[in-house]
């Protein structure tokens, strides 16, 4: 397995635009399209595809935005999806490490997630790649990865 995070371009969108949530994050994750339009008007927004090999895996959607008046926005993950077949081999939990990875590189020094607290949500993920609750906000918590 050869993972990276690419930019996202004309060859990679029809793959990465097919990566569906989960039939039980349907509720909770928004659809990759809807994260691309919301990265085409927020200029702070970091969109990757997620590649294994020449694949698309997964997508990953972060904001760098440290000035912003809410704190939980200034800088983390806006979006993580992964292709259902996909799902299991730490695709996941790589794009965390990337992210915080750039964060690193761009001086924060922790990034945020917002997470619906729903037993079938993402909460359980997050916890095991090292996020903890922070708070709430618009009744989802925020998870907070110190770097």
């Amino acid at each position: 397995m050869t993972l990276r995070l690419v930019e996202l371009d004309s060859e990679n969108l029809p793959a990465v635009v097919r990566i569906p949530p989960a039939v039980g994050e349907k509720a909770y994750v928004a659809p990759v399209v809807f994260s691309i339009a919301e990265a085409y008007v927020t200029p702070t927004a970091w969109p990757r595809a997620i590649v294994d090999d020449d694949e698309v895996v997964g997508f990953v959607m972060a904001n760098w935005d440290p000035d912003n008046e809410i704190e939980a926005f200034r800088g983390g993950i806006w979006r993580l999806n992964v292709a259902e077949a996909a799902k299991g081999r730490g695709i996941g939990r790589f794009a965390v490490e990337q992210v915080a990875d750039e964060a690193r590189r761009r001086g924060y020094e922790r990034i945020t997630v917002l997470w619906d607290p729903a037993p079938d949500g993402p909460e359980q993920f997050y916890l095991r790649v090292g996020f903890r609750p922070g708070g709430e906000l618009f009744g989802e918590t925020v998870g907070v990865l110190a770097l």
